[in-house]
């Protein structure tokens, strides 16, 4: 995980932020007629309730999220759906047949990467969100707004979504950057980097993540509520051992700079954190990953134009309890040669927003065009394509989807990015070898305060 700020990340390879920012122009709020379709024709996030024409997407229901019977939060997530069958798999024989409903990366994965498939499942629309989510989503329709200069968020309301029927690119941006995941969460993490053509060494950090999320409090009714916080952020690295002690720790505002500090144990110092944002190579991944690759899309959006292109169904990662299955998939066995074991993957069919970036005139990118997918019903990334300077495909993103029963609401969480050059992948947020899940109810349960996000507990910590 790669930690960034708005303007200012730190120069390491742990943090992964969630500076999504907008570029555009302020849109006015949605209409009357808009807003009443919330709940109605619409989901009261703003999905299409209905399913589509053939049935291969069901109609969107509100049925509560209900766990698998004995299970219990931190417990490893059972996969109520093992049972099922592919209704059929894509490989390179067939892979033209379905590219309407793929990303170009996605049928470029298929066609250049040995062994590569994608199984296909029955599509399940099981994300649903509480009742206050909901509330808030439709104070937001009427009152969120983005800033003068049409990155910011300039108003809403927290533990909604900012623009459940967004107008531009840079609204639908910020739902994701906004997406209800609760108040506050303390995960175990890896990031591991695949071995170079024909090594065979993977490259492992392990890390505890804590998140506290001020604007998805039930109290914060305004950004400056929040005090102005989007998100706290804190990392202890466990492993390897060379990096065992290293603490970081970020403010994430909502419409200034933020703000970082790492704590180097060989030094027992603190140190604020430098410029590292935008396409700058993520240090210690062999120029694998950019730092706002981070979270699908991570840092300030101000490099792009980006247009709101419209619907479509497409192909994308859902439930993906295997990922997390470690009963199933050891990292050795989830993380082959040269692609992630695809019978970890679940593929179904879904609406998702295309949202397509090109870099603005006067500014720079690496990746100077850039294609988002957003699942219509959680407002997450979950297929990204980037282009290089040539007009070719450099690297290809997917994410991952699950319910978080404890939440009543659903996850987005492990990310996998590809780069076509070197022939590497990467996967970032990834639950491996741990004997439970993540604790996303902490910040509910009073284990996570915004005194725990300072500079003075960050040097208390290093010290103990």
């Amino acid at each position: 995980m790669i930690f960034c700020s708005k303007h200012v990340a730190p120069s390491a390879w742990l943090f992964a932020g969630a500076c999504l920012l907008g570029a555009g122009t302020a849109g006015a709020a949605a209409t009357d007629a808009d807003i009443a379709r919330l709940g109605q024709d619409l989901t009261p996030v703003g999905a299409e309730k209905a399913g589509n024409k053939d049935g291969s997407i069901p109609a969107w229901s509100n049925a509560p999220m209900t766990a698998p019977a004995g299970w219990k939060p931190l417990q490893p997530r059972p996969d109520p759906f093992k049972a099922d069958k592919p209704l059929y798999t894509i490989t390179p024989a067939n892979v033209e047949q379905y590219q309407a409903k793929l990303s170009a990366g996605q049928v470029e994965l298929v066609k250049t990467l040995k062994n590569y498939k994608m199984d296909v499942y029955s599509t399940k629309r099981d994300c649903t969100y509480p009742d206050l989510v909901y509330q808030r989503t439709k104070e937001n329709a009427k009152i969120a707004k983005l800033g003068d200069d049409g990155f910011d968020l300039g108003a809403a309301t927290g533990a909604g979504f900012p623009f459940p029927i967004p107008k531009n690119g840079v609204e639908a941006m910020w739902n994701h950057k906004l997406r209800f995941q609760g108040e506050g969460r303390i995960e175990p993490n890896a990031t591991v980097l695949s071995p170079q053509r024909g090594g065979k060494e993977l490259t492992t950090i392990e890390y505890t993540t804590s998140y506290l999320v001020p604007f998805q409090s039930p109290s914060t009714k305004s950004i400056d509520d929040a005090k102005g916080v989007e998100f706290y952020i804190y990392i202890d690295t466990t492993a390897p051992a060379a990096l065992a002690g290293t603490l970081q720790m970020g403010i994430y505002y909502m419409t200034h700079v933020n703000e970082g500090w790492q704590y180097f144990p060989g030094q027992r110092r603190v140190r604020r954190l430098s410029t590292y944002a935008y396409d700058a190579p993520l240090i210690g991944l062999e120029n694998t990953y950019y730092v706002d690759q981070a979270w699908m899309f991570n840092g300030t959006l101000d490099r792009y134009d980006f247009k709101l292109v419209g619907k479509q169904e497409m192909l994308v990662p859902y439930n993906s309890f295997a990922l997390r299955d470690k009963s199933r998939f050891k990292i050795d066995t989830l993380f082959q040669p040269d692609h992630l074991n695809q019978d970890a993957r679940r593929y179904e069919l879904h609406r998702v927003w295309k949202v397509e970036a090109n870099v603005r005139p006067g500014q720079r990118h690496s990746a100077p065009k850039r294609v988002f997918y957003l699942d219509e019903d959680s407002w997450a990334i979950l297929v990204e394509d980037l282009y290089d300077a040539q007009g070719k495909m450099q690297r290809v993103m997917e994410g991952a989807i699950f319910p978080g029963w404890e939440l009543g609401a659903c996850i987005a969480s492990d990310i996998y990015s590809y780069d076509l050059p070197s022939g590497r992948y990467f996967g970032d947020n990834v639950v491996l070898g741990e004997s439970q899940e993540g604790d996303w109810l902490a910040a509910k349960n009073g284990k996570l305060k915004p005194e725990m996000f300072t500079e003075d507990y960050l040097r208390r910590a290093g010290a103990r």
